[in-house]
């Protein structure tokens, strides 16, 4: 059976830049097993598994190495597939999940804005090998359930830091993300790494600023922030709160579309 694949690279508004995801569109989910040895061929961060759902769609996630229950970048990418590709005039779609409840997302100019569950992190103690694992000590550590957040003091202790991936993922989150206040006109910066997950770091990461934008907003005394994560290839987030909940704005670039051979 041939299925449509998109490459298409997140939060970013050119080519090999921002987080590339692949988006396979499907008419019903093989097993679960087939679907990660498509992640795993695919050797992207994300893949992104769509099924019509009536009107609207179902949207499943995984990583070369497991499914993860919410995926700000392979979202972004296939919102673009949706409403640039398969239903260009919508306005609109509604993504249907497992764990992370329904994900609407909206054209807004160029870009797209996609409306996200917070998930305010919590101050906690540093993990022991959290320091030796990043080669500098945090000035202060948060957590979510997925993740410690390393808060370092400036944006160039994160643009030039070389963790240890092993020692990583030795700790009891699936990833640690490292952050400080922003310079070159952003109000935050950051990077991600979970290589727990097949991920020994993720070039733009929207899920983790679904707690980053709640922290950087309340210490900065904003509703709106923009960020950026500072990975090699780099990326911006435009970041809101309203109501509880986190808009997430990006734009996307195209990168490849085709067909792969799967079986059921």
């Amino acid at each position: 059976m041939r299925v449509p694949i998109y490459q298409v690279d997140a939060f970013t508004d050119r080519l090999f830049a921002g987080n590339p995801a692949a988006v396979v569109v499907l008419d019903t989910y093989p097993d679960d097993a087939r679907l990660q040895d498509i992640a795993a061929e695919n050797n992207l961060a994300e893949t992104a598994f769509l099924c019509p759902d009536g009107d609207d769609w179902s949207i499943r996630w995984f990583t070369p190495t497991i499914e993860v229950p919410l995926c700000g970048h392979a979202t972004l990418a296939s919102s673009w597939v949706v409403l640039t590709v398969l239903q260009p005039d919508r306005p609109d779609v509604r993504f249907r999940t497992r764990q992370s409840g329904d994900l609407v997302v909206r054209r807004d100019g160029a870009g797209f804005v996609m409306d996200f569950p917070a998930n305010p992190p919590v101050p906690a103690e540093a993990p022991s090998g959290l320091a030796r694992a990043l080669g500098i000590d945090p000035v202060a550590v948060l957590a979510t359930p997925r993740q410690y957040i390393a808060v370092l003091e400036s944006a160039g202790q994160v643009r030039s830091l070389r963790p240890d991936p092993e020692a990583i993922a030795e700790l009891d989150r699936r990833g640690v993300v490292v952050t400080a206040p922003g310079d070159r006109g952003y109000d935050c910066v950051s990077r991600y790494f979970a290589p727990r997950d097949g991920i020994p770091e993720d070039p733009v990461t929207g899920g983790v600023h679904c707690a980053l934008a709640p922290y950087w907003c309340d210490r900065l005394g904003k509703t709106e922030i923009l960020a950026n994560q500072a990975s090699a290839r780099g990326g911006e987030i435009l970041c809101r709160l309203r109501d509880g909940r986190v808009e997430l704005q990006g734009r996307c670039t195209p990168y490849l579309e085709g067909r792969i051979e799967i079986d059921r």
